[in-house]
């Protein structure tokens, strides 16, 4: 069932326990939105957990609360009056969901979340990211944000718009960026501790460039990573990003093969509505940024989604011969 953010508010306003708990493999929007809204939701008196399925990147030990953090325990179920999903649909929680008995209010910005596992839903497409979605329901409330709720909150905007570079800056976002300082953000401080890797790990980024490869005439570009070459290289994050500034490409993509007949997939786009190829593999998120897990053998798994890459494409190309000859 859809609420409206007025309704969201008074669902966490009539709960005395909460358990707050975003996706695995989480990014700076996932810690940041979560992070940011315990420490306002326990500033109100709540008690409040963080619970996710999932190893936290040491780069966020920048932000206040990064180590009250935790895994759910395998062996204990627990019970709270409200369980909190942010930036996330609720088949990607991992073993949260089992683990806490409570209703559900899911509360995201990705426009291919159906809300179809939570209680409650509320969804934000025009937001840039959730921690944008928790700066309007605490300002709503008309309640100060502290210093730490606000780094939290300013690194979940920063990280999901690339550092206020991506399409989805706009000025809604850049206000809410600058009130936000206003409560003490130091943004260099953020900046330079997220961008921090480790020699291993950057070694593996330039391991991981020497498997990019152009398709589709140049117009994609993508990595295409075996378990075996994820074993040879240290986690080479940030690889996309890499990827995406091919002069001339219209798509980004890395395929990490995590397990046999696993692939995790990332795309990137600088117009094209990737969650349509995401969705094919039953993924989703943004227009320009969307991922999905493909269960296929690596090969089976690369040569299908080259496919899609192709077909997206081409009926782009299509649109745009359309357009010309009108």
């Amino acid at each position: 069932m859809n609420v409206s953010l007025g309704e969201a508010a008074e669902l966490m306003s009539d709960a005395r326990t909460i358990v707050i708990t975003a996706h695995v493999h989480p990014d700076g929007d996932a810690i940041g939105s979560s992070l940011g809204l315990m420490h306002f939701l326990r500033s109100q008196g709540k008690e409040v957990q963080v619970l996710i399925d999932d190893d936290i990147p040491a780069i966020f030990d920048i932000l206040p609360g990064y180590e009250l953090i935790e895994k759910p325990d395998p062996e204990r179920r627990q019970s709270a009056d409200l369980l909190i999903a942010l930036d996330v649909s609720l088949d990607r929680i991992g073993r949260v969901r089992e683990m806490v008995q409570a209703p559900v209010l899911n509360i995201d910005h990705h426009i291919t979340n159906d809300g179809a596992l939570a209680d409650k839903l509320y969804l934000d497409g025009n937001c840039a990211a959730t921690a944008e979605i928790i700066y309007q329901l605490i300002r709503q409330k008309k309640k100060p944000f502290s210093q730490k709720t606000a780094m939290c909150l300013y690194t979940g905007l920063a990280t999901d718009t690339g550092w206020f570079r991506f399409s989805n800056t706009t000025s809604s976002v850049m206000q809410a960026a600058a009130e936000l300082l206003q409560c003490g953000v130091r943004p260099h401080v953020i900046s330079e501790a997220l961008e921090r890797k480790p020699f291993a790990q950057l070694k593996g980024l330039a391991a991981a460039m020497g498997r990019i490869e152009l398709f589709h005439e140049g117009r994609a570009a993508g990595a295409f990573l075996t378990a075996a070459d994820l074993q040879s290289m240290e986690s080479p994050d940030g690889l996309i990003d890499m990827i995406r500034v091919i002069d001339g490409t219209e798509l980004a993509v890395v395929m990490k093969e995590k397990e046999p007949d696993v692939c995790r997939v990332s795309m990137r786009s600088k117009g094209l509505d990737v969650t349509k190829i995401a969705l094919r593999f039953g993924g989703g998120g943004h227009v320009r940024a969307a991922g999905c897990t493909i269960s296929q053998p690596f090969e089976t798994a690369k040569k299908a989604l080259i496919e899609a890459i192709d077909a997206a494409l081409e009926e782009q190309e299509g649109k745009e011969r359309s357009a010309f000859a009108k």
